[in-house]
């Protein structure tokens, strides 16, 4: 999360894109974007990190199945999947606020219902609402969760849930942290230029990968307990 904060007040010298390499227009290929190429790089060890947890996940859950039956029946899965839909939704107001920072639109340009003519600001604001709604709710099961028996050092159980979820929660604060940082960033400068254009971009690769890897949880901790998986 730190690595993500630290890139946003690195300068960018080529053009935006969403992708790291950009064609000229002669048809040449210019040097990479070193902050957005970093960025991936970033990701692939947080790649790595989530990996681990999952191995960690599935290795106490095949020492002791009886007890993630009996666990995981008091989850909700259908309030989980309410917050999981905010979130996944978020990632789409993410990508929008980065196609209007790629036309260099920071504010929006028409009434508020019109979101066509909203600009990075406003997409990342709302993309920040969402996720917080998404912590909220995942502190609001944990506290149902504990009610019920369920903690961090109860058994093998909350031990891995709390370890996979927390991470992951840990993680989409810092995403949270990012959008405010660049949020501010954004109403601090008088003329929006590529650099805060690849900033938004940057942020919205975080926020893709934290998007990306709740799925992967949800399937795994909520949905294959209810399949019998």
């Amino acid at each position: 999360m730190a690595s993500i904060v630290a890139t946003l007040s690195i300068g960018h010298n080529g053009p935006v894109t969403s992708a790291p390499i950009a064609h000229s227009p002669v048809g040449g290929i210019n040097r990479p974007n070193t902050v957005q190429v970093g960025t991936i790089v970033w990701l692939g060890s947080e790649v790595m990190f989530f990996a681990g947890l999952f191995a960690i996940y599935f290795t106490l859950k095949s020492t002791s199945p009886a007890l993630w039956e009996d666990q995981s029946s008091k989850l909700n899965i259908y309030f989980s999947a309410a917050i999981t839909i905010v979130l996944v939704a978020s990632s789409f107001t993410a990508q929008f606020g980065v196609f209007a920072a790629e036309r260099l639109q920071k504010w929006r340009t028409g009434p508020w219902w019109n979101l066509k003519r909203w600009g990075v600001v406003e997409w990342f604001f709302l993309s920040f609402a969402m996720g917080a709604i998404f912590i909220i709710g995942q502190v609001y099961e944990y506290a149902l969760l504990v009610s019920e028996g369920v903690g961090l050092s109860s058994d093998a159980y909350g031990s891995a849930f709390y370890m996979t979820t927390g991470f992951h929660g840990l993680h989409v604060t810092g995403g949270l942290l990012a959008f405010l940082i660049v949020i501010g960033r954004f109403f601090a400068v008088k003329r929006f230029t590529h650099k805060e254009a690849v900033t938004a971009i940057v942020v919205s690769y975080y926020w893709h990968f934290v998007d990306v890897v709740w799925v992967g949880l949800f399937v795994v901790i909520y949905v294959f307990p209810r399949i019998g998986v």
